[in-house]
């Protein structure tokens, strides 16, 4: 894994050695992505530079180091990611090899990109990845990013220069490099917990989008923005079988066995992230049927024992022999990471189990420099209660016409949510369970927004949501919304598959695959993802539903499988997630913290939070016992990134 950045300015003004010293510059901000060796290529003729920061994982040798020119000259690329199907890519674009100089993943991509261009490239390629390859021929650049989104790429003006690079803070190693914050990206924040692609939290700098490539001319301007892969088509293109059960299951037992062997190639060592859940014990049982020796595996534990999943992995790494490293974190530990958050995510983020996928991975660290994870099987394989809970509402949504439903919203969201707040401490909350009755104005708002939604995308926005108001908390937004979710979904699927495909575009990429990607490469650990596979991807979408949700349970063919290995009671239990008692710690042990970033005068002085809004959703939290940690994060991450980042 590696981390790479680099400019191209049209001016000439700047030198070759000014053009080699600012893309070095930029590349060292990412020196953790990549410790083990660095490198820069110029292109003074055309004002292009890349720097490229190395963590060798695959060929150690010299010739895999970075930037990397073509054997033809014409094309060098910048780049950060592996590929599980080099040989194959090699083959199918008639490399031999006499023709490559070492066996790095990089130069076969590199020299199938001048051969074949880089689009068909790309397509062929299976990996996790994100580049910048120069095209020295045509005078372009061209940025590219894996199908899922698993490694991240961004991109920017800074006055005539084009600016990219694997963080943010590459970026800003630019002199006189200050965009100023996005307000409708703010809100997008407040929303997701993270801010959707293409949009950053800066206005004028953005994101490659997962399975895209973005292509530039010689001037650093936007010739297009193109994509090679997206869920929703792949999913369409998939027919669906019958029902097959056992079939389908030793079919995904052949699949994911080769898939999981692919990652683990690696000439260092390499383990596995074990939380005792399906999708990860799934992932050990693969890696140690074709493991020689016993595969290391890593979990973390917490003191408070609602949090503290360590006995259910230790319990699958010894039926399935690991060598297994267990960390007990106390809640100290744990609170002594959040000041760092804000560096380590380079944009306001939000999801609080970044705390845990931290210290799990430092963990790790000190053992591995790869580790595989089972992310991704809950949106492949249909894990989220919220799929059936989203098809309900789409058959709630055909029996209920529009007006009535229109009706039904503006009554309830006519009643303010501090009026709904009192209702449900009255003699009404009583009819209810105490779950229902608290933060019932919250929960009545975004009953209101379901109803009122006009179909499956805006439903599962509305339910998705942290925020039933962000636009009221930024001054200045304009209430544009992010298009990451616009043809998410596909037309002839049920709603439990739309949502899966929304989940996969948005969700997946945007707030698990980032959370994991910064907290790994803090500290300079590769973490590989199976499960997403397009040859993964395609067989999910093609199993019949009774294949995929049995028993009012999801992941039916994965659990099927898994259960070959591992005994069905050692595994079989409600979902946790992974996750650390922040919304306890704000009223404890974090309150004079939360009370410094949310002072009113602090507030009014930045401008970019409403302080009456934000005030009041504090005191609700903190005096009145509401349960608000998941509006109250992401406003506290933007803070503490304000305090860090942008002082």
């Amino acid at each position: 894994m590696c981390g790479f950045a680099g400019l191209v300015d049209p001016t000439g003004r700047r030198t070759a050695e000014d053009l080699r010293e600012l893309a070095g510059a930029m590349a060292d901000r990412l020196v953790h992505r990549g410790p083990d060796d660095q490198g820069t290529w110029v292109g003074a003729d055309a004002g292009v530079a890349l720097g490229h920061r190395r963590l060798s994982v695959v060929d150690l040798s010299e010739a895999g180091r970075q930037p990397m020119v073509s054997a033809d000259g014409h094309w060098t690329i910048a780049y950060n990611g592996e590929l599980y199907n080099a040989n194959e890519l090699r083959r199918a674009v008639g490399l031999g090899a006499r023709d490559l100089r070492g066996h790095s993943d990089t130069e076969v991509l590199l020299e199938a990109i001048a051969r074949r261009g880089v689009e068909q490239a790309v397509r062929l390629a299976v990996g996790m990845f994100a580049f910048a390859a120069w095209d020295a021929e045509g005078r372009e650049l061209w940025l590219g990013r894996d199908r899922f989104g698993e490694k991240p790429l961004y991109y920017g003006r800074h006055g005539a220069a084009l600016l990219f690079g694997s963080e943010l803070k590459a970026l800003t190693a630019a002199p006189g490099f200050s965009p100023s914050v996005d307000p409708d990206s703010l809100v997008e924040l407040l929303r997701w917990s993270c801010v959707p692609a293409p949009l950053t939290i800066f206005h004028g700098v953005y994101k490659v989008r997962p399975g895209h490539v973005v292509r530039f001319n010689a001037s650093g301007d936007l010739v297009d923005d193109s994509s090679y892969w997206s869920a929703t088509d792949a999913a369409q293109r998939v027919p669906v079988h019958g029902p097959r059960g056992e079939e389908a299951v030793d079919e995904l037992a052949e699949l994911l066995s080769r898939t999981v062997g692919s990652r683990m190639v690696s000439d260092v060592p390499l383990g596995a992230f074990l939380s005792g859940g399906i999708d990860s014990s799934t992932i050990v049982a693969m890696m140690a049927g074709r493991s020689a020796h016993p595969v290391r595996t890593f979990t973390i534990g917490f003191t408070e024992p609602a949090y503290d999943e360590s006995n259910h992995a230790r319990a699958v790494a010894g039926h399935l022999g690991t060598d297994h490293h267990e960390l007990v974190v106390s809640p100290g530990d744990a609170r002594e990471v959040i000041p760092t958050l804000p560096s380590m995510y380079d944009e306001p983020f939000a999801d609080s189990s970044q705390i845990p996928t931290y210290l799990l991975s430092r963990l790790a660290r000190e053992h591995v420099t790869v580790a595989l994870s089972g992310d991704g099987g809950d949106e492949l394989f249909g894990g989220y209660d919220r799929y059936r809970h989203l098809d309900r509402l789409r058959g709630v949504h055909r029996r209920c016409p529009g007006p009535v439903r229109r009706l039904a919203a503006a009554a309830i969201g006519g009643i303010s949510s501090e009026r709904w707040d009192r209702l449900g401490g009255g003699s009404l909350g009583r009819l209810g369970p105490e779950v229902l009755r608290r933060r019932l104005g919250h929960r009545a708002h975004k009953v209101a927004r379901v109803l009122r939604a006009g179909g499956v995308e805006d439903v599962y926005r509305a339910m998705m949501a942290a925020e039933n108001d962000a636009g009221s908390l930024v001054p200045g937004s304009t209430g544009r919304s992010s298009d990451a979710f616009a043809g998410a979904g596909a037309a002839g699927r049920s709603g439990f598959e739309q949502a899966m495909l929304m989940d996969t575009s948005t969700y997946l990429p945007d707030d698990l695959l980032t959370k994991v990607d910064r907290a790994s490469m803090a500290v300079s650990l590769e973490v590989r993802v199976p499960l997403l596979d397009p040859t993964l991807f395609e067989f999910a979408w093609g199993l019949h539903p009774t294949d995929r949700v049995r028993d009012g349970n999801g992941k039916w063919v994965l659990r099927r499988l898994l259960h070959r290995y591992v005994l069905p009671e050692m595994v079989e239990r409600p979902k946790m997630g992974f996750g650390v008692p922040v919304g306890a710690w704000l009223r404890g042990p974090l309150r004079a913290w939360a009370d410094e970033l949310l002072e009113p005068s602090l507030l009014a002085e930045q401008g970019h939070l409403d302080p009456a809004g934000v005030t009041a959703r504090w005191r609700a939290h903190r005096d009145l016992g509401d349960d608000l940690l998941f509006q109250l994060w992401p406003i506290l991450m933007f803070q503490a990134w304000l305090q860090e980042v942008r002082p």
